[in-house]
């Protein structure tokens, strides 16, 4: 390629973005990222990048103000120094379940988001497993979605789980567990999730067979881990002999480590999208998988103009 393809990290996971440059056999670009003492980001680009192709992993996981205002000012500064084309990679993409108008006065916070990252002078974005395939279409640029589910899908099979069920916490994830459920050769089962009262979620139904059987909950976030609490719990209370979990992005919100512990799940697997220390992979009974390898394939595929969405057929 007549441009060089330069890697850089922000400050939210810089494990994973040594661990994409090791993939690639690549060194991590020289970057200086800091803030003032009233909090303000500062970045300041330690190398020449001039008509480089730039590709800057920063997932916008908590703290995600912090996160992806600096994201925001690495971008600038790229553009600044005539970077010839500056792709943001983002594993996890914060505000993405703000992605409608459920209520009444309320923003589309997905949607400014994504209108900051374009006006900051991103020319591409690659992301990973958002929590609505809509909102590539907020974005005026290109985005290449990615899904972890090749990492997933290559794990479980090496586990040879038997009768194996693929669950859907609720109905918007349904066609998620349905490709883990085709590519597993595995039998598939939804719940039916209310909100109750304080907006916590209650399960009322289960659709589908999990009887001696061995359950897989599949979703792309675990946050306060309520929903997988009750899923696990409703599962395994219509006979299933065994739950597992598996999720893309391991937000953890405060409280959910302890729920986790307390869930029937027997084991949890998550990504590194999001970086977990090791007291909380512990404790939660989490097992991490890299998603360094598939990010990697990626960006080097980005870099030649070759196809992408391959990686997933």
């Amino acid at each position: 390629m007549d441009r060089d393809i330069k890697i850089f990290s922000g400050s939210a996971n810089p494990t994973l973005a040594k661990a994409i440059c090791r993939y690639l056999d690549l060194p991590l670009g020289q970057i200086n990222l800091t803030s003032f003492r009233d909090g303000e980001s500062y970045c300041q680009i330690l190398e020449n990048v001039r008509g480089g192709d730039v590709f800057i992993i920063q997932p916008t996981c908590p703290p995600v103000n912090t996160n992806l205002m600096e994201l925001l000012v690495m971008l600038d500064a790229f553009k600044r120094s005539s970077s010839s084309r500056i792709t943001a990679v983002i594993p996890y993409y914060g505000y993405a379940r703000q992605e409608r108008k459920d209520k009444p006065r309320v923003p589309i916070s997905a949607k400014l988001v994504a209108d900051l990252l374009n006006a900051a002078g991103a020319d591409r974005i690659l992301t990973m497993d958002l929590h609505a395939g809509q909102i590539q279409g907020f974005f005026d640029i290109p985005v290449d979605h990615l899904f972890a589910a090749p990492v997933f899908i290559s794990f479980i099979e090496k586990l040879r789980l038997q009768n194996l069920t693929i669950v859907s916490p609720d109905a918007g994830g349904v066609e998620r567990a349905r490709a883990y459920a085709k590519r597993l050769d595995a039998s598939l089962a939804i719940v039916d999730k209310r909100r109750g009262e304080g907006n916590v979620p209650q399960v009322m139904h289960l659709i589908g067979d999990v009887k001696g059987r061995t359950a897989l909950i599949v979703d792309d976030i675990v946050d306060s881990a309520t929903t997988v609490m009750e899923c696990a719990k409703a599962v395994a209370r219509e006979g299933a002999s065994e739950v597992f979990g598996c999720f893309t992005h391991p937000v953890l919100s405060e409280g959910s480590v302890q729920k986790l512990m307390a869930s029937k799940l027997t084991r949890t697997w998550v990504t590194d999208s999001i970086p977990l220390d090791e007291e909380r992979r512990s404790r939660g009974r989490l097992e991490v998988l890299s998603v360094a390898s598939l990010l990697g394939e990626a960006i080097l595929r980005i870099h030649n103009n070759s196809s992408v969405s391959s990686l997933f057929i």
